[in-house]
């Protein structure tokens, strides 16, 4: 690991390690590896879990090969994240880049959502959305769901811990804790579902991934300045 993740990236002479990056709104993952590789002159870069392009918040980055071949060990940790939803509309994609499915006017009651939040605590079985890179007989779902086919997915048993933050209708926001393979985008979908008016994820942020933390982070948005 690098010795001060903190440190300028310009200012810092990278050889191989694991650095902490804060992903900016609008850049895909696969981006910060090319970033990387462009300041780095190092080919063997990867990362311990992608965000979605309109997500933020910490990516574990992993420069040299002695780290990437390390990367299934990382991607198992449990991670946790900040997360708006938007209630009262579902998308294909359960997120905010989806295209809109159903709308609704229903308004739910501050206690329907405390609630409801009950069956997101603990051991909960999830079903994997279809825009997602997760593979069945070798298809990538989203390579399927682009071409409108949509296939059964067997549920999956995750462990989650989710808080209230606040609640302003439209806007609920929460904390999650999670154990790997969890979809925070399928927690909108499903508790969207639940309370009767559908919802999708607005916003999505990790602030943390096993031990490795969004405060130790540096601002990934310096990776594409640098030239």
């Amino acid at each position: 690991m690098m010795n001060n993740p903190n440190a300028p990236i310009l200012q810092t002479k990278i050889s191989e390690g694991v650095l902490l990056v804060d992903k900016p709104r609008g850049k895909t993952s696969f981006s910060l590896v090319a970033a990387l590789r462009r300041i780095t002159r190092i080919e063997k870069i990867g990362h311990a879990g992608t965000l979605d392009p309109f997500a933020t918040g910490l990516m574990v980055m992993l420069i040299g090969k002695n780290f990437t071949r390390l990367s299934q060990d990382y991607l198992c940790q449990d991670k946790e994240y900040e997360c708006k939803m938007l209630l009262g509309v579902s998308t294909d994609s359960y997120d905010c880049d989806g295209q809109t499915t159903a709308a609704s006017p229903l308004i739910p009651t501050l206690a329907e959502i405390e609630k409801a939040l009950l069956s997101f605590q603990g051991a909960v079985f999830q079903t994997p959305p279809m825009y997602s890179a997760k593979k069945v007989d070798g298809k990538k779902l989203y390579e399927l769901a682009r071409k409108g086919i949509e296939i059964e997915r067997k549920p999956v048993s995750v462990t989650l811990k989710t808080t209230l933050l606040d609640y302003a209708y439209p806007y609920l926001s929460l904390n999650v804790a999670c154990s790997k393979g969890t979809y925070v985008r399928s927690i909108a979908h499903d508790l969207g579902n639940m309370l009767g008016c559908g919802a999708h994820l607005f916003e999505l942020r990790r602030l943390r991934s096993g031990a490795f933390h969004i405060k130790d982070s540096i601002n990934g948005i310096h990776l594409y300045d640098h030239r």
